[in-house]
């Protein structure tokens, strides 16, 4: 089942480097993801979106406040797509996939070929299943990290500018494909988190864009998007959204 994401008081500060002062990040941050909810971090560079998805992740710690799943402070599912596909060089991508299997040495369950063969034909890479990342394009090995992610059924997926790095035609239709695989999760959907600095990929994806700015960081906006799913990225709606983002961030 998905998770309610709740952020109370979150407090971040880094050590000073270099003779400079403290770098304060949040600084009593509060945050609430409905289960099943995507939501959109957007804001200017360095206003701390990865930072605050690290934490939610638990590859950082935060210094103050608290970061609960559902009341508590983790056991959920909990799956990461980052900005570059992380693939493992010499295992092929079917072997990639099933590595979201594994928990402390074991092996896969049984019916684990089966699931990953079958996010395969969901990711449309069925055909290169037994290919190793080198013989891949960038679209392709970040479709296989986007299949890892799905493979767990997560409570909770949490999305590191997953697109950034590719040219525009092939982000849109992985939007595309990550908008189906959302609308076609067995069960509840997970509750979604994804930094992004593409204000129309927020808009496409998500059903609130919290609008991040400031040192510290702190929330500027915060908008429900009222669209149903699935979305035409050549919707008229969509370009308002994006201007009332820019809006809101020009106002910070």
């Amino acid at each position: 089942m998905s998770s309610d994401i709740v952020i109370e008081g979150l407090g971040k500060t880094y050590a000073p480097r270099g003779g400079r002062r403290p770098a304060v990040i949040f600084d009593g941050l509060d945050m609430r993801v409905e289960a099943g909810q995507l939501v959109a971090l957007v804001g200017p560079s360095g206003c701390g979106k990865s930072t605050l998805l690290n934490l939610i992740a638990g590859l950082d710690a935060p210094d103050a406040g608290a970061i609960r799943f559902d009341g508590r402070a983790r056991d959920s599912r909990l799956a990461m797509v980052f900005q570059q596909p992380r693939l493992v060089d010499w295992l092929t991508a079917e072997e990639n996939i099933a590595l979201a299997f594994e928990r402390e040495g074991s092996r896969p369950p049984g019916d684990a070929r089966e699931t990953v063969r079958a996010l395969l034909r969901k990711v449309g890479l069925v055909d290169h299943a037994g290919a190793y990342p080198q013989f891949l394009s960038g679209g392709q090995r970040q479709r296989v990290a986007i299949a890892r992610a799905f493979a767990v059924d997560p409570d909770i997926l949490l999305l590191d500018e997953p697109f950034s790095a590719l040219d525009e035609l092939t982000a849109r239709r992985l939007r595309l494909l990550l908008q189906s695989l959302w609308g076609e999760a067995d069960g509840p959907r997970p509750t979604g988190v994804l930094v992004t600095h593409n204000m129309l990929e927020a808009a496409l994806l998500a059903d609130r864009i919290f609008v991040l700015n400031g040192h510290p960081g702190r929330f500027a906006a915060v908008m429900d998007i009222d669209l149903p799913h699935p979305r035409d990225p050549e919707d008229p709606a969509l370009f308002a959204i994006h201007r009332q983002v820019l809006h809101a961030l020009g106002e910070a």
